[in-house]
């Protein structure tokens, strides 16, 4: 609940005395989104919440990839995560709050996030005098709930999920008479987002394409509709997560779709109903929406971190996962824009995003081998990881559920390859010498060349084989 200490009018304290069950049985509807009358914004409004909110909202840089010559194309980074509060999202409920009416910015506003349109509300709202509220689910990161705090909102936890957090929000503002802002749908929250598109055909010239991140809708919605106002040939590439493809199947069944939602690296982007008004809005402009898989978004994480020497979110470097995994290679030779939507990723969850990117990038590996138990043993195996050139980072010795006999061990190692040709002359030592040698994960399928579903092939892209040749040569290219 209210996390803060401060006097509640009657009202709030009988809501905050109702459990989350009652709550939930009260009807609530949103009146800015309603599925029988889809709002659809116009240019109009896009190019006045330009005016609007351009001294309150930084103006991004849009500059030349690192990447752009390994991958065939240029490559420019719209870099929207160097807002204030860490995302895009800030444009929209910017211009969300300045579009209120004067009786309401005094009551105030309320949102349901887990993250980044919270703190864009809460930011702004301190800015602009305006009390926001945000009702985030309990599984929210701590790290954005005290940014929502630092920021000066008032912060509500409740709700096992997005959908509970946002009824509960509902209800709140048809009981306290707060002005609910839906965080992708809301037509202001829209508009306000295609800000970026008139940015961006602003910062580049003979624009070909424009990768854009798809959670809710708003952003692709917004920007497709200002950059295909300015500059109709340009192609609009939506991107999204195989965990959460809600745009995709809302697409192909020609109206907003619900699908199940699965954890994600692009967290951000996992809505299991996309907004009926930016589905509106957007539909007629995107040319192709492209569900790339979670290893590629591990991998471009680390990309940006080590190429670009940026820390990104998931849903901002899923426009990079979709080049580097080979969706977009019709744009060879071209002028594409990747949106980098928002920064605000948990450190400890960054850890695990660079540790999956090197892994599915070859760079970090695990594997058993069974070797006898008589002295000197593991001291030959370390020193044949030692000849091939690996650095081993964790190692386990196993007896006691080893099916062969009393006198074998099975040793248990972790540890770093300069890529996967590196890995495969690992394997080859390891296979030549010792009888009973397994790889966990991805290196299970590189010898026999089988990719399955949740395994990437790494070796389609370009950029790949650029990066993993050696010092002397194509020793390790594959």
């Amino acid at each position: 609940m209210d996390m803060k200490n401060e006097k509640l009018s009657p009202e709030e304290e009988k809501l905050n005395k109702m459990s989350l069950e009652e709550k939930l049985k009260i009807p609530v509807s949103d009146p800015a989104c309603v599925p029988e009358k889809p709002v659809t914004v116009t240019f109009a409004e896009v190019t006045s919440a330009a005016f609007k909110i351009k001294e309150n909202v930084v103006r991004t840089p849009c500059g030349v990839s690192h990447m752009s010559e390994s991958e065939g194309m240029e490559i420019f980074l719209k870099q929207d995560f160097l807002q204030r509060s860490g995302s895009f999202k800030e444009r929209g409920a910017c211009y969300a709050l300045m579009m209120l009416p004067e009786a309401q910015k005094k009551k105030g506003v309320i949102a349901a996030s887990a993250g980044n349109h919270a703190q864009a509300l809460c930011y702004h709202g301190k800015k602009l005098g305006i009390p926001v509220t945000v009702v985030m689910p309990v599984f929210a990161p701590i790290m954005k709930i005290q940014a929502c705090y630092r920021f000066g909102g008032k912060v509500i936890v409740e709700g096992s999920n997005m959908q509970e957090a946002r009824h509960v929000a509902l209800v709140r503002a048809s009981k306290l008479g707060l002005t609910y802002i839906n965080g992708y749908d809301h037509p202001h929250i829209i508009a306000g987002q295609g800000t970026i598109g008139l940015e961006i055909i602003e910062q580049v010239q003979d624009v070909d394409a424009v990768v854009i991140p798809i959670g809710g809708g708003g952003l692709i919605a917004g920007a497709a509709l200002a950059i295909k106002s300015l500059r109709p040939n340009c192609k609009i590439i939506g991107v999204e997560s195989d965990r959460c493809p809600g745009f995709a199947t809302s697409m192909s069944c020609g109206k907003p779709t619900i699908v199940s939602v699965m954890p994600s690296l692009a967290d951000g982007l996992a809505v299991p109903l996309v907004g009926v008004n930016a589905f509106q809005t957007a539909r007629p402009y995107i040319d192709k929406v492209v569900v790339v898989k979670e290893e590629w978004i591990a991998i471009a994480i680390l990309r940006m971190v080590e190429m670009e020497k940026c820390v990104v979110e998931g849903a901002g470097a899923i426009g990079l996962a979709a080049i580097l995994a080979g969706h977009l290679s019709e744009f060879k030779g071209k002028r594409v824009v990747l949106t980098v939507s928002g920064g605000n990723i948990d450190t400890t969850v960054l850890g695990r995003c660079l540790d999956r990117g090197l892994t599915a990038d070859g760079r970090l590996l695990k594997f058993s081998v069974v070797v006898s138990d008589r002295a000197g043993s593991i001291a030959e195996l370390c020193t044949l990881l030692a000849d091939v050139g690996v650095t081993v980072k964790d190692i386990l010795q196993e007896r006691a559920w080893l099916k062969n006999d009393v006198f074998s061990v099975k040793v248990k190692i972790v540890c770093e390859a300069r890529n996967i040709g590196h890995c495969k002359e690992l394997m080859k030592a390891l296979t030549d010498k010792y009888d009973s040698v397994s790889f966990a994960g991805f290196m299970q399928t590189l010898d026999s060349n089988i990719r399955t579903m949740s395994t990437p092939d790494l070796t389609s892209s370009p950029f790949y084989k650029k990066l993993h040749m050696s010092e002397s040569g194509s020793e390790y290219l594959m």
